[in-house]
């Protein structure tokens, strides 16, 4: 029993070995680029290794976009289904994206790799893992009751969720090798934390801050006599025959010639 539960054990780390350099292969190299041979490599096992967890390459990237994605639709849905209101939960999903994104780099070349080769009328293979994110929007931002949703008026859930996602992805894989003199390193604690304040300091304005101004309820009615805190006093009134020190004067007297 002992050993079976070793060699379970062994087989298990493994495959999550497999898993790990295969998903950082394809994320470099691409579906059609990356070979068996490659990641048995990187691994130190034999290509009949991989081929008993999977049966080839397809296999293969299959499972690492489950794997890519699955720990992403756990925290955006945790994020979306809590009781807050509607702007609290888009503040904890955004979080949530700019985190995941920034700790797993690999997912946002993943992504634009999957993009950039999917051909019109055929659909990605990440589409079947992309589609369960657009179903949590439609459950938890367009359908479910909040009164808060009220403000938002017609602003466009998918439209925010591009504008957010774009930025993170962009961020993440593109920043790096666009500009690599900069020695940015997306994956730090300190550029996801700073990532993650600059979307949520977008993201009112995405959800239309203006509106949610305007709707702040009024100010109490002061009381009678009471005075405003930000009107200016009046001031003492003058003796008789005193003249107000800021008072200039009259040009016309000042012209004036004095009389012989």
């Amino acid at each position: 029993m002992t050993a079976r539960r070793a060699h379970g054990a062994r087989a298990e780390r493994t495959r999550r070995a497999i898993l790990g350099a295969a998903e950082q292969i394809f994320a470099e190299r691409g579906f059609a680029a990356t070979r068996l041979e490659d990641v048995a490599q990187r691994v130190g096992i034999r290509r009949a290794s991989i081929v008993y967890y999977w049966k080839d390459k397809r296999a293969l990237y299959d499972a690492v976009l489950d794997s890519v994605f699955s720990g992403l639709r756990e925290r955006v849905e945790a994020a979306l289904s809590g009781p807050e209101p509607l702007p609290r939960r888009a503040e904890a999903c955004v979080s949530a994206w700019v985190e995941y994104v920034g700790s797993r780099p690999t997912f946002a070349r993943l992504l634009l790799r999957e993009v950039a080769d999917a051909g019109r009328g055929r659909e990605a293979p990440m589409r079947k893992y992309t589609r369960p994110f657009f179903e949590l929007i439609r459950k938890h931002v367009v359908e479910r009751p909040d009164p808060a949703a009220r403000l938002l008026g017609d602003v466009d859930p998918v439209h925010i969720a591009s504008t957010i996602a774009g930025g993170s992805v962009f961020f993440a894989a593109a920043i790096p090798a666009l500009v690599p003199e900069i020695g940015l390193d997306p994956s730090s604690p300190a550029q996801i934390a700073a990532q993650r304040e600059q979307a949520l300091r977008i993201l009112p304005l995405l959800l239309g801050a203006s509106k949610v101004r305007r709707a702040r309820p009024k100010a109490a009615p002061r009381a009678a006599g009471e005075r405003s805190q930000t009107a200016r006093p009046k001031a003492a009134p003058r003796a008789a025959g005193e003249r107000s020190p800021t008072r200039r004067p009259s040009t016309r007297a000042a012209r004036r010639s004095p009389r012989r």
